[in-house]
């Protein structure tokens, strides 16, 4: 009798003791659990996609750690070529301001040394379509009013048209300010669609333009202090 108590009690009290293969199983399965939930929050870190905080302008992102913010230019041999260091600390809107004023520039520039050559050596409308030997330098003051007055209304349009594209209005912003969707020197003007649509295509044209444009500005200063110093045409004073 004493014997199937006992027995009885021990049966009880293992009925109410937790089994170890159970304790076991669950443990596992906890584990399993939660390395299924860290494999799922590292994908979706994975495949969160980074967005920039200014959107691309022709395919070109500002990035404070590259020189000018990663705008095209720093071309081979000499790369990026600052040594007064113009741009150093500089921020976004005064990068964008001197890149613009470059590309202005460079672009004049390029048409001042086709002028000096055309303006001296072929017929022009000027001069009745006669070839006209004067050094491009003293021909301004030989051009007549009735061709210099539509020559400067169109640059002053053609300036207007510009600052209402890319800059800010007086009063709606800090003076002197480009516009956060501008990218320097496009103001639309692309007849013949030569412009790429890829932003690699566009910052590599973007690279020859500037490369042209700061030869040009050399150029027509050359040109210019040639022509004061000895009186000579471009092409007279190459010998043609």
């Amino acid at each position: 009798m004493k014997l199937a108590i006992l027995s009885a009690t021990i049966g009880a009290a293992c009925a109410f003791a937790p089994s170890t293969s159970n304790v076991g199983t669950s443990s596992l399965r906890m584990s399993d659990v939660k390395i299924e939930e860290a494999v799922v929050d590292q994908a979706e870190v994975e495949n969160v996609v980074t967005i920039p905080a200014v959107a691309p302008i022709n395919g070109w992102v500002p990035d404070e750690s590259l020189p000018c913010y990663g705008l095209p230019g720093a071309i081979a041999p000499l790369g990026f070529f600052d040594p007064l260091g113009f741009t150093k600390d500089m921020e976004l809107r005064g990068v964008k301001r001197f890149r613009e004023a470059e590309v202005m520039h460079g672009r004049v520039a390029m048409m001042a040394t086709i002028g000096y050559i055309i303006g001296e050596s072929t017929p022009t409308i000027t001069y009745g379509m006669d070839v006209h030997h004067t050094i491009a330098n003293n021909q301004i003051p030989e051009v007549p009013g009735t061709v210099l007055f539509p020559f400067f209304l169109s640059i002053n349009i053609a300036e207007a048209v510009r600052a209402s594209i890319g800059w800010v209005e007086p009063g709606l912003g800090d003076i002197f300010t480009l516009r956060d969707n501008y990218y320097p020197g496009d103001i639309r003007f692309d007849p013949l669609g030569l412009k790429p649509t890829k932003a690699e295509d566009f910052a590599n044209m973007q690279a020859k333009e500037l490369s042209n444009g700061r030869l040009a500005m050399l150029a027509a200063a050359g040109m210019c202090v040639q022509e004061q110093i000895n009186g000579k045409g471009i092409l007279e004073n190459l010998g043609f």
